[in-house]
């Protein structure tokens, strides 16, 4: 099967810094598209940024210039600087990868990772 493990949630305070990072492992042919996106109670899970596997990249506008997606496609890793962080940021993260299993189909299928949470509190 296909996990994907996250790791570099925490507590932080306003105006500091936490990266994230994923990690896709188990039988699948390819990475496609990941992303990182972010949910608060009561509120839809919403895009924080996405990168391509040609490394094209987008983010939302809330957090352009503060927040930067990047991969190493060799580790199957996906991660996320996160800088200037502010209390708006606190939410449950996730994970995403776009992954087709088998060279025999041109299925793709996105996985998602259990969610890390990231508090930014003083």
């Amino acid at each position: 099967q296909v996990q994907l493990v996250e790791s570099g949630g925490g507590l932080v305070q306003p105006g500091g810094s936490l990266r994230l990072s994923c990690t896709a492992s188990g039988r699948f042919f390819s990475i496609y598209d990941m992303g990182w996106y972010r949910q608060t109670p009561g509120t839809q899970r919403e895009l924080v940024a996405a990168i391509t596997s040609d490394g094209s990249t987008n983010s939302a506008d809330s957090v352009k210039g503060r927040f930067t997606i990047s991969r190493d496609s060799a580790k199957n890793t996906v991660y996320l600087q996160m800088n200037s962080l502010k209390p708006e940021d606190t939410a449950i993260y996730y994970c995403k990868a776009q992954i087709r299993r088998s060279i025999a189909t041109i299925r793709r299928d996105d996985y998602w990772g259990q969610g890390t949470q990231v508090l930014v509190s003083s």
